[in-house]
């Protein structure tokens, strides 16, 4: 037994594919934020296209699994930062975690791959399955056990070229003319003809032309003046009672300086540590210091309802509301707030929790029984602008975000404390996720955070200001508003699944056209 166990390693490792499997998916990390060599995703795809092009489904779905393991080690290794420095477990059971994870992960490319080894005779069939599969099985990740949608093909785009395609076809489309670009490239080299550049021609220039007819948003007349405030609390420190209250004045005192000429100031996720009902004082005094200078505030803070025992991730507004709201009039439980509804596990709520709690840190981290809020929510209103918000992980969910947007959202606003995942790429991922939202929805993205990313960005300019990572500092820099709305904050992913369609009935149609030929060719012998 353990003769046959090393001699099928040794073939592994003699396995040349595997091998080219395994860079491939090493390499996609790169196309991501902060490296953004963004032509990487279409060779690496290209290269996994050729690794599976196998007539065994068993065969593709092993270079798949490879390929998809690889793509993830690398590319969230991120999260076990946050395992090792706070999981409280030995290395060997984090890295064991993090391999689980990482094989959750690869199973769903690893589907896509077999589907389309399984199901095709020709070149374009099996590019095709490929985009439905991919279509479907990006899709089941961010949904199945509540979702993980985090390094999709279409992010590493975000500042590419094609980052003009994300008002029209969204993150989603993009990442599906990832797959097919890898594809077609994959079958210049192995057929050496010019059908695949014709086809990716053809459905650039289909893209592009559907895009040029939409009427675009643009920047209105109105701007205003925002400061951004990153406090740079130590993650270890963050839930230390005794931190609470300097925690909260650092945030005050940073801000003081600057009440008088701006329009909103901006405190990351939980930047008020304490729950909401226990700091009331601090935040009446707070809510009149804002209205008193003619500007809002939009914080992070904890709430723990005590008459239902619930407790919410939320972002409340103090100071001014509307333009004939001059005074600011807080109240605990005003309907002024957004309560986060995509919880993080582990970090927010822990499933099997009286299992799982008592075996080790990890499970029993600070402020991770959070309730979940409704799905769709107000905008916040603050000094009479209409913010769309999203907490922290919840911007990785596209749908999510584009569901609670209206036409009178005036800015994308998202906090963050990436400070969990220390010098990695992990926030740098974040903030290219965020911007990706703001690209789709044309709007301008605000991002406070505790430690960085901390920046606004301008979909239009395509301009980017950020605060220095792990700096106390503060940014006060004006924003352009946009009027207009793109195709996608309309349409969503409605017109992508209608072509995923298309493309299911045209290689069914194929299949069933080569079947009954080939079943009339064997009756004529």
């Amino acid at each position: 037994m353990a003769t046959t166990k090393l001699n099928k390693l040794l073939s592994l490792c003699k396995d040349k594919r595997a091998w080219l499997a395994l860079f491939a998916g090493l390499a996609l990390t790169f196309g991501y934020a902060p490296f953004n060599v963004w032509p990487l995703t279409f060779f690496a795809l290209a290269i996994a296209c050729y690794v599976t092009d196998t007539p065994s489904p068993k065969q593709a779905a092993k270079y798949g699994f490879i390929f998809g393991f690889a793509w993830f080690s690398l590319g969230i290794s991120w999260v076990h930062v946050s395992i090792a420095q706070y999981g409280g477990l030995p290395l060997p059971i984090s890295l064991l975690l993090m391999a689980l994870l990482c094989a959750y992960l690869a199973l769903y490319p690893t589907l896509a791959f077999m589907l389309a080894s399984r199901f095709v005779n020709t070149p374009w069939q099996r590019v095709a399955v490929l985009i439905v599969g991919f279509a479907v099985f990006e899709w089941l990740r961010g949904k199945l056990l509540t979702g993980f949608p985090w390094l999709s093909f279409g992010y590493t785009l975000t500042d590419s070229p094609l980052n003009t395609l994300a008002p029209l076809i969204g993150e989603f489309g993009l990442t599906l003319l990832c797959v097919l670009v890898g594809g077609c490239i994959y079958y210049i080299w192995q057929q050496r003809s010019a059908k695949p550049i014709m086809v990716m021609a053809a459905c650039l220039l289909l893209l592009y032309g559907a895009d040029a007819l939409q009427d675009k948003p643009k920047h209105s007349d109105k701007s205003i003046s925002t400061l951004l405030v990153q406090g740079n609390i130590q993650q270890s420190l963050r839930w230390e009672p005794e931190q609470f209250w300097p925690t909260m004045s650092k945030y005050r005192d940073m801000t003081r300086p600057h009440w008088h000429n701006v329009d909103l100031v901006l405190w990351p996720e939980a930047a008020i540590p304490e729950i909401e009902d226990f700091a009331n004082a601090f935040l009446v005094d707070l809510d009149k210091a804002a209205a008193f200078n003619n500007t809002a505030l939009i914080t992070g803070i904890p709430d723990y309802q005590l008459n239902s025992k619930t407790v919410y991730n939320t972002l409340i507004v103090l100071g001014k509301k509307h333009k004939e709201d001059e005074q600011g009039h807080y109240q605990y439980l005003h309907t002024n707030r957004y309560q986060k509804h995509q919880l993080l596990p582990i970090g927010e709520f822990v499933p099997f929790e009286d299992i799982l709690r008592p075996l080790a840190p990890l499970f029993d981290l600070a402020m991770s029984s959070f309730t979940r809020g409704e799905r769709i929510q107000h905008n916040l209103i603050a000094n009479d602008l209409h913010i769309l918000p999203a907490i922290c992980y919840e911007i990785a969910f596209s749908e999510l975000v584009r569901d609670n947007f209206t036409e009178r959202s005036d800015i994308l606003f998202t906090v963050s404390n990436d400070a969990w995942f220390g010098d990695s790429h992990g926030p740098h991922q974040h903030m290219q996720i965020a911007r990706m939202r703001a690209l789709e929805l044309q709007r301008p993205l605000i991002r406070a955070t505790n430690n960085g990313v901390t920046g606004v960005y301008d979909p239009i300019l395509e301009q980017q200001h950020t605060i220095a990572q792990f700096t106390s500092d503060v940014l006060k820099t004006d924003v352009q508003l946009i009027s207009g709305y793109s195709f996608y904050s309309q349409y969503g992913q409605k017109p992508i699944w209608i072509v995923i369609a298309l493309l299911v009935l045209s290689v069914t149609i194929s299949r069933i056209k080569s079947y009954l030929f080939s079943r009339f060719e064997q009756d004529l012998l």
